[in-house]
């Protein structure tokens, strides 16, 4: 018994000295193959989201496992695959190239570039599928991430470290809400990362060239997951998009994820679940539907002084039929994120842009972190403005109304003319200040409602030049002094007379105006 134990000693001693790279643990075969999905036999050492290569140029991903079958979705476009090709368990998992290097690129999910510029020189290569953050590496949310869009920083304020979902219709103006805040981080310390799911090519394209032109893309990463892209890569997006944030987080940086959008995400996953045969469930979306999206969105944090205190923001898109938030996917959404700003498709057909209805609207944490002097003077403006929607629509009857009652309509009419706001200009900090002192102040009730652009562009034109060093210290301090406010209400006052209120609305309506 003493000589069979050492020679089997022996043995395994020799044996952990063969390579056994090429081994038949490692290299299975294709049985069958369709619609993106390959079924490999003989890989009994895969795991989950292993990567396989296929033949010489396919690259697949394990996303369900048997005992004797892996189920793979083919991540590599334009290859050709048939039963009976060798597949190889490359031992790895979906990785993506995370650091500076990858600031100003457009990249697909697994880091291979698309934008022409040659290929990224990374240093280091991070999963896509990371854990969150743990309760106690994670810290309140305490610092503003402005939007530059009034009607977000004054009602429904983003903090950094927040996952703030924007939802609504299709063709409502998400994308641009996203967009937007992208381009308002110029002004800001934050890197931002945008990542298309299953959107069309000419939307992205659209995308890249106005932050190329209006934002600072040395500062941004897009990644794409295009329409006519394999359902596995439209998949990874989103997670490889928010590793690439969490490299700047984890480094006390802070960090701004815009995904747009997860419902199209959704629906990726519902078609390779059903083709992976696992079970449907409601709506034909697999069980962990749930799973797969809190588990990308609770990536999202500000971490404590202790981890770096650095910050990733989320803003998924999501997307209504007719308006129905309490659909599957909108209520799961809802649920794991800390607020919605809701897009309503009346208000973007009238021409109230960006049509947020704030009743519906609502920012859990953000109000924490909203600049003082947002705070101070945006405090009732919530309550003025839902008090003139109530009576708008009772006036719609043509009732008989007293003075009081009058003025808080005219006042309200100025407020949503103040809230509106051209696509791809956001305003900084002190325009927005001044805007909302012009409105609490009165300043704005004598004004004509359709003369309220040409007031925003001279108050703009105001703050860059005679008062600069007002706007300047709003937009470093983010409070607002007796002096500094008595200074910018004699502005605004100048500003509405008569002979100042004529200004045209013209160049603010093609955004020249409030570029800064």
């Amino acid at each position: 018994m003493i000589e069979v134990s050492k020679w089997l000693a022996e043995a395994r001693t020799e044996l952990d000295k063969l390579d056994v790279s090429g081994s038949f643990e490692r290299i299975g075969v294709v049985d069958r193959y369709g619609d993106g999905i390959a079924t490999v036999s003989g890989l009994s050492e895969i795991r989950l989201n292993g990567l396989v290569r296929i033949g010489d140029e396919g690259l697949a991903l394990a996303l369900s496992l048997s005992k004797d079958i892996a189920r793979c979705v083919l991540l590599s476009s334009g290859i050709e695959l048939a039963a009976g090709m060798k597949a190889v368990n490359t031992g790895a998992v979906a990785r993506v190239p995370v650091g500076e290097e990858l600031l100003g690129r457009v990249i697909d999910p697994l880091g291979r570039p698309l934008d022409g510029e040659g290929p990224i020189e990374a240093k280091r290569f991070d999963p896509v599928e990371r854990p969150a953050p743990a309760i106690i590496d994670r810290d309140f949310v305490s610092e503003p991430l402005a939007t530059g869009l009034t009607v977000v920083d004054a009602m429904i304020p983003l903090g950094r470290g927040q996952r703030q979902l924007i939802i609504g219709d299709r063709k409502t103006g998400k994308t641009a809400i996203g967009v937007d805040a992208i381009l308002n981080q110029c002004r800001s310390d934050v890197v931002s990362i945008y990542a298309a799911v299953g959107q069309k090519d000419s939307t992205v394209a659209r995308v890249i060239d106005t932050i190329k032109k209006r934002g600072a893309p040395d500062r941004c990463i897009v990644v794409v997951g295009e329409a006519d892209a394999p359902p596995g890569l439209q998949w990874l997006a989103p997670y490889a998009a928010c590793t690439l944030a969490e490299y700047f987080r984890d480094r006390g940086r802070h960090a701004l994820l815009v995904i747009d959008d997860l419902t199209k995400h959704a629906a990726v996953y519902r078609e390779l679940s059903l083709l992976l045969r696992h079970p449907p469930g409601r709506e034909a979306y697999p069980g962990d539907i749930f799973y797969i999206h809190s588990r990308l969105l609770e990536r999202a944090a500000k971490l404590s002084s202790a981890a770096g205190g650095g910050s990733l923001t989320a803003l998924p898109i999501a997307e209504t039929q007719a308006g129905n938030l309490s659909a599957y996917i909108p209520t799961n959404l809802i649920s794991i994120t800390d607020g919605q700003i809701y897009l309503e498709p009346k208000l973007f057909y009238k021409g109230h842009k960006p049509a947020v209805n704030v009743g519906l609207s609502v920012s859990r944490v953000g109000a924490k972190a909203q600049p003082p002097v947002l705070k101070d003077l945006a405090r009732n403006l919530r309550l003025a403005y839902a008090q003139f929607l109530e009576l708008e629509v009772f006036m719609r009857f043509g009732a008989t109304v007293d003075e009081r009652t009058r003025k808080t309509i005219e006042r309200g009419r100025r407020i949503r003319a103040v809230l509106s706001q051209p696509e791809n200009a956001p305003l900084s900090l002190a325009e927005q200040a001044a805007l909302l002192l012009a409105v609490e102040s009165g300043a704005l009730d004598d004004v004509p409602v359709a003369e309220v652009p040409g007031v925003e562009a001279k108050l703009a034109q105001s703050l860059a030049g005679d008062l600069a060093g007002v706007a300047d210290r709003i937009n470093r301090r983010g409070t607002l002094n007796e002096k500094d406010r008595a200074a910018l209400l004699d502005c605004v006052t100048g500003v509405v007379t008569p002979s100042g209120a004529t200004a045209s609305a013209k160049g603010v309506k093609d955004g020249t105006t409030r570029q800064t």
